[in-house]
């Protein structure tokens, strides 16, 4: 089983990408958060052949949802329903931050977040 990992921002979005076995989680890139996202996501999943979407939930220090869970909830509902492929959530905490500390600041800082997202969730 394949699984791609999402971390949603309203301007980009990370994107990472499980090994065939479900076991280990990789960066795979960014998207620009504009009308063409759905159909970029669309051709990723069709290449990789995923059957599992996981997206950041963000969540506040006391486990409240951020004010972007609601924009996260809709680009949920609007993914299922244009790819047909059930998204789990996994909840999120300073992951950019902590790509951030390892890796520095980078282009690629929002994928590795994906991968840390799709990694925890693997990881259960």
């Amino acid at each position: 089983m394949k699984y791609l990992g999402i971390d949603y921002g309203t301007k980009r979005v990370g994107v990472a990408l499980s090994d065939d076995g479900g076991t280990m989680a990789f960066p795979y890139g960014v998207i620009q958060n504009t009308p063409a996202l759905f159909g970029e996501l669309k051709t990723i999943i069709k290449k990789h052949e995923i059957s599992c979407i996981v997206v950041g939930e963000s969540l506040d220090y006391s486990g409240k949802p951020n004010p972007v869970m609601e924009e996260i909830k809709t680009f949920v509902r609007e993914l299922e329903a244009k790819i047909g492929i059930a998204v789990q959530y996994e909840p999120e905490f300073l992951t950019s931050a902590q790509a951030r500390r390892i890796q520095g600041d980078s282009h690629t800082l929002d994928a590795s977040a994906a991968a840390i997202i799709l990694q925890s969730f693997l990881d259960k």
